[in-house]
């Protein structure tokens, strides 16, 4: 039988790299996938539903308020349209015109992503502080003036040496009255990290709901009501279900990914995370053998501190006559497409297990020792 993907002359991928939207972020647990079936046999008013999943949300994270958002990236951009308009519906309206409102958004060096360019979608002007080293209290400090908005943080933070912490951000920015955004994209486990930033004070929080098992175009947005509803005013429901006209209509979400996300972080919630862990561990165990007997690699731990969730490879070019990188690329060459998790490092990457459908395994060992000879 020809696959949809054959049929449109694509190369299926094995996923064992992780919840990455280049691969299609996650994929749903049959019983999320039954719910959102289920929401095919009505159509809904979008308001209702929004606001319902998001009450619902605020209520299993114990955090004020919660949205519904077409991925991390949204939140970020809803959240920094929000503490630059504030409830002024002109200037909600005006969005991505911010002359005459405040338009700076704080950034740190050592937290500089890719994707903190989200936050320039509604006309933020990220101002970055610190040097290759450090950042320090001063620097924020003294960088906080009438045109900041907001402060940004990518969390956790603490794996970036010489970021200032959290709770130190915090405190400078509430001393000064300037909200703080907190990117969380992947910081979903342990479970409480889907409050924590709230908890700590920070105003707004954006997740990927694509990594607690919802879809790939959907995210959450937590933080203070009076935020996330300036938040909701800037989104597409916001242009849908009132007069204000917007700039968030192109990033809306469907009544299944609505119900996805609320359906997955249940789930979620409810899990028994040291049985999900194990199967990790108990597929690491059976592929090590498997790999050990090739010549010129090794074999470690996936994020030695953490729970065991992947198996990292370190090749040693003089015995294989090939860098992590050109095994990786090779991986990928062939059909099925395999991904892997490559390392800055440039010797290693890691084969992890979360998004590895069973049997994959078998499938990355085979052509490993294919490539490798």
């Amino acid at each position: 039988m020809t696959t949809i993907f054959e049929e449109l002359g694509v190369r299926p991928v094995i996923n064992a790299q992780g919840n990455r939207t280049l691969l299609g972020g996650g994929t749903p647990s049959p019983e999320v996938r039954e719910m959102m079936d289920a929401s095919e046999e009505y159509y809904v008013n979008l308001s209702e539903l929004m606001d319902a999943v998001g009450e619902r949300i605020s209520d299993m994270l114990d955090v004020e308020a919660a949205l519904v958002t077409s991925g991390c990236s949204a939140a970020l951009a809803y959240a920094a349209a929000a503490c630059m308009t504030g409830e002024d519906e002109e200037r909600i309206e005006r969005i991505p015109d911010t002359s005459g409102m405040p338009n700076e958004i704080i950034i740190q060096r050592q937290l500089r992503v890719k994707y903190d360019r989200c936050m320039t979608i509604p006309g933020g002007r990220l101002v970055e502080i610190g040097d290759d080293d450090r950042t320090t209290a001063d620097q924020l400090d003294e960088a906080i003036g009438p045109n900041t908005a907001a402060i940004h943080y990518f969390a956790p933070g603490d794996q970036h040496p010489g970021a200032l912490p959290i709770e130190e951000v915090i405190e400078i920015g509430h001393s000064r009255d300037i909200p703080i955004i907190v990117d969380a994209a992947g910081q979903v486990y342990p479970t409480d990290l889907l409050s924590r930033y709230v908890k700590m004070g920070a105003d707004l929080v954006a997740y990927g709901a694509k990594y607690f098992g919802a879809v790939n175009s959907s995210g959450v947005l937590t933080g203070r009501k009076k935020m996330v509803d300036i938040a909701r005013a800037h989104s597409f429901i916001g242009f849908e279900s009132s007069p204000i006209r917007s700039f968030g209509r192109a990033m809306k979400v469907d009544r299944q990914e609505v119900i996805a996300v609320y359906g997955a972080l249940r789930e979620w919630l409810t899990m028994n995370h040291e049985d999900r862990i194990a199967i990790y561990e108990a597929r690491v165990a059976a592929l090590t053998p498997m790999l050990s007997g090739i010549d010129g690699i090794t074999l470690e731990d996936f994020a030695p501190d953490g729970p065991l969730e992947g198996l990292t490879v370190v090749s040693d070019p003089n015995v294989t006559g090939m860098t992590g990188s050109e095994i990786v690329e090779a991986l990928r060459d062939g059909n099925p497409s395999i991904w892997v998790r490559e390392s800055d490092l440039g010797d290693r990457f890691a084969i992890r297990m979360m998004t590895l459908k069973e049997g994959g395994e078998e499938i990355i060992a085979d052509r490993l020792k294919e490539i490798l000879g």
